[in-house]
């Protein structure tokens, strides 16, 4: 896979993927890769999908009222606004059946 590939994801989700180097530090201690990084990244991960879809919504609602925008930026909005809330409800779903399947454990 190119670098190049990975960006449109950045841009779209910001911060789910994190380039690993050498020289990166990883966190050691549980507290640090606790509750609140994951709930950050969740509060981010809908920010960055409320975002698309509201400048999807503002570039169609500019191309109907004849401003000078053109019609493949309005569809790229619409698409990338797409794919970053199917990413969305497919971390949902993965996040749901990670939970189902830790409850199914035995104690």
């Amino acid at each position: 896979m190119m670098a190049g590939s990975i960006l449109p994801t950045q841009r779209l989700i910001p911060g789910l993927i994190e380039p690993t180097s050498p020289g990166v530090n990883r966190p050691n201690s549980e507290k640090e890769v606790g509750g609140s990084k994951f709930a950050e990244l969740v509060s981010d991960l809908i920010s960055s999908v409320n975002e698309a879809q509201k400048e999807a919504g503002a570039a169609q609602q500019a191309f109907v009222a004849g401003e000078p925008i053109e019609l493949h930026q309005v569809m790229i909005k619409a698409e990338e606004a797409g794919i970053s809330t199917e990413l969305l409800l497919q971390i949902r779903n993965r996040l749901v059946d990670a939970y189902k399947e830790i409850m199914r454990m035995p104690m």
